[in-house]
């Protein structure tokens, strides 16, 4: 069987240890990199070509959601599963809208992870068995409905600002002017019918953007 390389991503040192450690007890996977933001992800496709990116969601700077839609939109053949704590149910539509392949939660990982790597690798989809549960009740819902849809851009000003970075900060980060930011929170408060920052704070919670246990309420 082929190798394959893998490029973990997720803002924790020691879960990228045991991940890795767990990996690299078989020949058949191979981890070439680790990323601590979605941010350092995106960068380090474009450098490593991983075969498979094993990807958590919630992530500083840049969330695994908007990672994923990135690197899906300029490497298309990249595979990328989804290896979180979270069971957001909002979380899996949209990670899975946005090309993901395969979602499993960390608990399950020792004994589904092998597996899910290359499930993915092929092409084909894996999911741990709840998530499998709740897409078959998902569908057999009426769909819900359509909310205003925020860009790339402006999903990541929401992140950003919900997590208490300022318009100045906000801008370094994106290489964009204080000018333009503000524009785009003006725009975000529109769709949204939102006035300030409990507005994107709360937005960003329930869309799976941010998670409640990550997020630092005196920032």
């Amino acid at each position: 069987m082929d190798q394959i390389s893998i490029l973990l991503a997720d803002d924790h040192t020691i879960v990228r240890e045991g991940i890795r450690a767990l990996l690299q007890a078989r020949p058949r996977f191979k981890v070439v990199g680790e990323a601590a933001t979605g941010r350092e992800a995106v960068q380090k496709v474009g450098d490593l070509k991983p075969d498979v990116i094993v990807m958590d969601i919630s992530m500083p700077e840049l969330n695994g959601l908007e990672a994923t839609r990135q690197i899906r939109k300029q490497y298309p053949d990249c595979k990328i599963l989804v290896l979180t704590m979270h069971e957001n149910m909002e979380s899996v539509r949209q990670i899975l809208k946005a090309g993901a392949l395969g979602y499993v939660i960390k608990k399950s990982a020792a004994t589904q992870l092998f597996g899910a790597i290359e499930a993915v690798h092929e092409g084909n989809a894996f999911f741990s068995p709840g998530i499998s549960k709740f897409l078959l009740e998902d569908y057999l819902r009426e769909k819900e409905p359509a909310e205003p849809n925020l860009s790339p851009r402006e999903v990541e000003i929401v992140q950003l600002t919900a997590e208490g970075r300022g318009n100045k900060e906000i801008a370094d980060t994106l290489a964009l002017s204080v000018k333009t930011v503000e524009g785009h929170k003006d725009n975000i408060k529109k769709k949204l019918g939102i006035s300030d920052k409990t507005g994107f704070v709360k937005y960003a919670i329930r869309k799976g953007i941010i998670h409640l246990e990550d997020f630092d309420p005196s920032a």
